[in-house]
């Protein structure tokens, strides 16, 4: 049975490329903390982190550049495998 994709080599790589490219949040539109590495940024809201635009369970590739798009965790974790922005993100629910 073959590992994880995402602890291969082509993955690492490419999560490296977009890490160089400081870009902001695709997602929120603001700066990532690029200085937080390691372990810490596994649970760092503001770190970086690689998304894809296409998610990978709605076909999207793992390794496709062209998919790949820098992201805060807190932006991965609460997109999910959406693809469009909703209109009530980020303002509170109703109340009833």
């Amino acid at each position: 049975m073959a590992g994880n994709p995402r602890n291969g080599r082509p993955y690492r790589r490419m999560t490296e490329r977009q890490r160089a490219l400081s870009l902001p949040c695709w997602w929120c539109g603001h700066d990532i903390r690029y200085d937080i590495k390691g372990p810490e940024a596994g649970k760092h809201r503001d770190a970086f982190t690689l998304d894809h635009l296409i998610p990978l369970s709605k076909g999207g590739d793992l390794l496709d550049p062209a998919n790949a798009r820098s992201a805060h965790r807190r932006c991965n974790s609460a997109r999910g495998n959406r693809t469009t922005h909703s209109a009530s993100q980020g303002r509170a629910s109703r109340r009833w």
